[in-house]
């Protein structure tokens, strides 16, 4: 079954980053053979004087391909990692969700996409989990983490939010490869411009620094940009860090 793990709040502005817990809980999975886990996903929420957080505001999802037996082993585990390695005073939170037992996903989407714009509280988020049947724990400090998790998972279920966490594997900045070879790449479900258009297979592609997919449409998509032409130059380029920024 696909389960989606996300977790918030769980840095001070020395230790470790929010997106590292995950991957570490992702590969975790894998080790110890519970699962296949998919990569993390960055999400941006409401960045506002009334709520607490890091630096950025963000929570990290990833989902996973598990058998049954394994759900309850993951969930004990992530519980137990947070409450091990997050950091003195961070408000960790934890959200496990199976979404094919959720029935209707609409409330848990829409609780994600009103954290990008509202401030919401704990009691919000913990009345949704209880209906929904998610699992929604806390983990430390005030347990804030909780609303940045359950909308964390909401976003990732939408499929329109959020970028790679770290960069795309298997490809090398300066490297000059065909669209088809990007989409054999096995993080790359589609490569396209920003308005959505799809440059032609045979096209060629500049890679740049640190190339991130975002998601779209439920895809893991890479995006592009029109290269500088300075003659004979690839068309396109994969788009700038800082333009990725608004994923």
């Amino acid at each position: 079954m696909r389960i989606l793990l996300a977790i918030d709040d769980t840095d001070n502005a020395h230790s470790r980053g929010t997106g590292e817990l995950a991957a570490l809980i992702a590969d975790a999975i894998l080790r110890n053979n519970w699962g296949a886990p998919g990569f993390v996903t960055r999400h941006q929420l409401l960045v506002h004087p009334d709520i607490p957080y890091t630096s950025h505001n963000s929570s990290m999802c990833f989902p996973a391909e598990i058998p049954e037996g394994s759900l309850d082993q993951v969930v004990r585990f992530a519980c137990d990692f947070l409450e091990r390695e997050c950091a003195e005073g961070s408000d960790p939170g934890l959200c496990v969700a199976v979404p094919d037992r959720i029935g209707s996903t609409a409330d848990l989407i829409a609780f994600g996409r009103k954290a990008k714009r509202e401030v919401l509280d704990k009691e919000q988020a913990l009345t949704l989990a209880r209906r929904l049947g998610v699992h929604l724990s806390e983990h430390g400090g005030t347990g804030h983490g909780i609303i940045g998790a359950l909308a964390g998972v909401g976003l990732r279920l939408w499929g329109n939010d959020g970028r790679m966490r770290g960069s795309l594997e298997g490809v090398l900045p300066g490297q000059r490869l065909r669209v088809r070879e990007l989409l054999d790449q096995p993080d790359v479900d589609a490569v396209q411009t920003a308005d959505g258009s799809a440059p032609g297979e045979e096209e060629s592609v500049l890679i740049g620094d640190k190339p991130k997919t975002v998601m779209r449409d439920g895809l893991s998509v890479l995006l592009l940009c029109a290269a500088p032409d300075d003659g004979g130059a690839p068309a396109w380029q994969t788009l700038p860090r800082k333009l990725l920024r608004d994923y």
